[in-house]
């Protein structure tokens, strides 16, 4: 049909016409049966391939971040300092430590003494002797207070903050099971020594006037952060996934990116490994809660599981972050792809998208709006200029450090506004000022 013919059909025709072009075209390029199941099932593979490196890949990022860049390993352990699980973990393990360093037997000791030169009565003085009990109660209240106090200061998150931040080169070498410092890895468990806490309970201690705590010897104490009997192979894994790191994601982009060319359908292959990445998000995240009811179940007798709970979700954070950025990208690529293609549904979603805006665009032309050069350049290179909008779209979401969910959705959002800004713009469909749409048809 000549563009003549073109011209005269509706919107939903021409539509129709360019999705029978396409298969056409299509057809034409296809080879023999045998050929296409093998490319097919090629380009199934690669992209099944690239899906499960995409998994991988957002768990290297993850590992990588946590281990090279500081601001991140802070901001994924600082927030622990206000987890009232955690406080009241690390409030019961300082109270212990600083309990076992006081005698109370001595304490009785020197209250008995102390009553008998005051010229208490002998059977009052015998009779504090079998007070330990109450002493030791008494004792684990005024230092469990106070230990509380400490750590819920600011104070306290102003020391676990500026601790993790000195910590992180430690971290690293913790990850290989070599770390002396503030951070430790040994008998499958993550560390980290509390001595400042316990040195600003004993200040506190005697400033309240609590004498004995001055005896309180400086205590190098562990307050476990992590602890699992397979701590060892998730170390060694991690350690493998930090190293590929930087690789993996540009390996599984250039896996899709072959599965896709592959294909004898394109556009199917595309929507396919897209959807084959959001499923393997969903099965990661699905994965992230399983492991973490496990890691609980396995905990040492003893061990707060409110306080290992905190812990957990604060280290899987950013990652569980980058799922569902990873997610949301895979279904909007999904969409798009489809939206693309020649289904009824498709075709009628973008006939009524142009029509919308073609609308608005004989409107703001009829009050005067001139497109001029713009709309004509644009009409020109429309296709290039969409081609444009979605490199850039990749680009900012490549070059986003730790791109979000909302990121992404306003990425999709202001492309989608980009494409119906390209659309207003095209004058090639646009009737000049003064003619009407009717005459303009004809």
């Amino acid at each position: 049909m000549s563009d003549d013919g073109d011209a005269r059909l509706s919107d939903r025709e021409r539509g129709e016409l360019d999705a029978l072009r396409k298969r056409l075209s299509v057809l034409e390029r296809a080879g023999p049966p045998g050929h296409h199941r093998v490319r097919s099932l090629s380009s199934a593979l690669l992209i099944l391939f690239a899906a499960l490196l995409t998994l991988l890949s957002v768990v290297a990022v993850w590992a990588n971040s946590i281990v090279r860049d500081t601001d991140r390993y802070v901001a994924t352990v600082g927030p622990l300092a206000g987890d009232p699980a955690v406080q009241k973990a690390v409030t019961n393990r300082v109270t212990a430590v600083v309990l076992a360093q006081i005698n109370v037997d001595a304490l009785v000791k020197e209250v008995s003494t102390a009553a008998s030169q005051k010229g208490v009565p002998p059977r009052v003085a015998k009779s504090l002797k079998s007070l330990d009990g109450p002493i030791t109660k008494g004792l684990e209240q005024l230092i469990g207070g106070t230990v509380k106090r400490v750590v819920t200061s600011s104070a306290f998150e102003t020391v676990w903050v500026k601790g993790n931040r000195r910590a992180h080169a430690a971290f690293d070498k913790a990850l290989t099971g070599h770390a002396e410092g503030a951070v430790s890895l040994k008998d499958n468990q993550v560390a980290i020594d509390v001595a400042p806490i316990v040195a600003e309970v004993k200040d506190r201690l005697v400033g309240a006037g609590f004498a004995p705590a001055a005896k309180i010897p400086a205590v190098h104490t562990s307050f476990v952060v992590f602890e699992s009997e397979d701590v060892g192979k998730v170390k060694t894994w991690l350690r493998v996934l930090q190293i590929l790191g930087g690789w993996l994601p540009v390996i599984a982009l250039l896996v899709a990116a072959a599965g896709v060319y592959a294909a004898f359908n394109r556009r199917h292959a595309l929507t396919g490994a897209a959807l084959a990445v959001f499923v393997a998000m969903l099965v990661l995240g699905v994965s992230l809660t399983v492991a973490r009811d496990v890691y609980l179940d396995h905990l040492p007798p003893g061990a707060s599981r409110a306080a290992a709970g905190a812990v957990y979700d604060a280290l899987v954070r950013f990652l569980r972050a980058g799922v569902r950025s990873l997610a949301a990208v895979a279904l909007f690529t999904a969409v798009g792809a489809f939206l693309a293609g020649p289904s009824r549904v498709a075709v009628l979603t973008r006939t009524g998208c142009r029509r919308s805006v073609a609308a608005l665009r004989e409107v703001a032309v009829s009050a005067g709006l001139p497109l001029g050069a713009v709309g004509r350049f644009v009409h020109r290179f429309k296709r290039w200029i969409g081609v444009a909008i979605l490199v850039v779209a990749a680009i900012v979401l490549f070059t986003w450090t730790y791109p979000t969910t909302m990121v992404v959705v306003w990425t999709a959002v202001l492309t989608l506004v980009a494409f119906a800004i390209r659309e207003f713009l095209d004058a090639g469909t646009t009737p000049p000022a003064g003619t009407r749409a009717g005459d303009a048809a004809r």
